[in-house]
């Protein structure tokens, strides 16, 4: 065989392995949707490359612990014993066909009292000044008669309670202490998703305890403080890192050492870890915090929306002329509120806040919950296509400006109360009572009360003195109570329902 039929054949395999190749490439292409372009990066890439944010970077979380732990305490609280009244029916009369119920009704349907047994529990809590005020959750210290504050070099203080918000579940304590470790105040705008924070508590009652995750998600709500409040604030910050009971009112940190968050609920199916947790941004954390120190409650102010609770779907939108457009959907603005006097309407969509982005109500929330009553924010929103910003002067609950004020629930009954006078009690067969010498202007005046009057129980917990009304009062979390009790002097027990006011 000469050299050219060689050169010959040696050039046809050639194309055909090329050919092969080509075709084989085209085939295997064919296969696969999508396919990736060597060399061309995606724009949610634009800042990951050449910014030092690589997978290779080292994370060490020794020096952000040890910073930190110093300043995570635990907290121990103390629910005394108390009892019961209960005027419900207990069982059936079984004479009760025979004798008209009346006989027997004093054996059979008598009042009961049950004992509740002492409570036990405990959280975490930050201090977050070098004399002593820490800041913990409202479910932590809620309804205890004792709050006892453990620091990591085991030294223990007994602590006040200075201020609640039930909204934020968010509490403020304060022990006799100086020169005390604290957390220094992060900024929860710059978390971000994927960013390593360390969870810091006393979980399941061991001693202090870290772990770590990334931030999961932000502006969570989980409708869990609309347990405890009529008015709930949820814009949480979701992690993967390990949350248990005992971790409550714990920090939340960065890598920097700084608090970002207060740890308020996980996210379980049996009570215990399970995947996510759930951390009060430290903004919303320090805004209710020094509304508490500064006024004794929070000074909190409302846009006067209303929004869809939850995520509408398409057809939802689509019956209510809802155009699919990122921001929080206007359902309804009151007559007189923050956002009616400033031109918002019904079927506007609020996309910013003081020009941050706001899409869900959560975000929405975290924003306007930053500021006062009386503040003035830009609020920018959409109507027919087209954006506008407009100035909005916020309000608190009742509508106007004001401040506050912390008025104790007590104080809010309008009356003149004192304990029932032992011989008194001793008359009337009674074990202890708050006599309502004179009703005034307030919540009392609204129940036909009549003066002289004795509450004995609140929804059948027994009431002895004005520390147990108060208490018993506070426990109801507003909505409607029953007060029972008697006149003196006359038979019967009498009922009237009490609204209360809420916070």
């Amino acid at each position: 065989m000469n050299v050219k039929n060689i050169l010959t054949i040696v050039g046809i395999s050639a194309t055909t392995a090329l050919v092969s190749v080509f075709g084989y490439t085209k085939l295997m292409q064919s296969q696969y949707v999508g396919t990736q372009e060597p060399g061309k990066i995606p724009a949610n890439y634009a800042g990951f490359f050449g910014n030092n944010n690589g997978p290779s970077s080292n994370i060490d979380f020794t020096s952000a612990a040890l910073t930190a732990t110093p300043a995570v305490v635990h907290i121990k609280t103390k629910t005394k014993a108390r009892q019961i009244t209960s005027n419900a029916p207990q069982q059936k009369n079984p004479f009760g066909d025979m004798f008209g119920g009346d006989l027997f009704e004093q054996f059979f349907n008598g009042p009961r009292v049950q004992t509740i047994p002492e409570q036990r529990a405990s959280g975490s809590g930050v201090i977050i000044s070098e004399d002593g005020l820490i800041v913990t959750n409202n479910h932590v210290v809620d309804g205890a008669d004792e709050i006892n504050i453990t620091l990591t070099n085991k030294k223990s203080y007994k602590a006040t309670l200075v201020g609640t918000d039930p909204s934020s579940d968010l509490a403020v304590l304060k022990i006799d202490a100086k020169d005390l470790p604290y957390l220094v105040y992060g900024n929860s705008d710059e978390a971000k998703l994927g960013q390593w924070v360390l969870a810091i508590g006393y979980p399941l009652n061991l001693d202090v305890t870290v772990t770590a995750g990334i931030v999961s998600a932000k502006a969570r709500s989980i409708n869990i403080n609309e347990k405890q409040s009529s008015t709930p604030v949820e814009s949480f910050i979701q992690t993967d890192a390990a949350v248990n009971p005992g971790n409550s009112g714990g920090a939340l940190i960065n890598t920097n050492g700084e608090l970002i968050g207060i740890n308020s609920a996980i996210a379980s199916p049996t009570g215990s870890y399970a995947g996510y947790s759930y951390a009060i941004p430290v903004n919303i954390v320090k805004k209710v915090v020094n509304d508490i120190i500064k006024f004794g409650t929070v000074q909190r102010a409302f846009i006067g929306i209303s929004y869809p609770n939850e995520a509408m779907s398409d057809e939802e939108k689509a019956k209510q002329g809802i155009k699919d457009v990122d921001g929080v959907y206007v359902m309804e603005t009151p007559a007189g509120g923050a956002a009616n006097l400033a031109g918002i309407k019904k079927g506007d969509v609020v996309t910013k806040i003081n020009g941050v982005k706001v899409v869900t109500g959560p975000e929405l929330v975290e924003q306007v919950a930053r500021y006062k009553p009386g503040d003035k924010i830009t609020i920018t929103y959409l109507r027919d296509g087209k954006e506008t910003t407009t100035n909005v002067v916020l309000k608190n609950k009742v509508g106007n400006t004001d401040v506050v004020k912390n008025q104790g629930i007590i104080e809010s009954l309008g009356a003149d109360l004192e304990n029932v006078d032992k011989k008194i009690a001793s008359a009337n067969d009674i074990s202890g009572g708050v006599l309502v010498k004179k009703i005034k202007e307030g919540l009392l005046k609204a129940t036909k009360m009549q003066d002289g009057f004795v509450i004995t129980s609140v929804n059948d917990e027994e009431i002895k003195n004005v520390d147990d009304l108060k208490k018993a009062l506070n426990n109801a979390k507003g909505g409607t109570v029953r007060l029972m009790g008697i006149y003196p002097g006359f038979q019967g027990t009498y009922a009237y329902p009490l609204t209360l006011t809420g916070e």
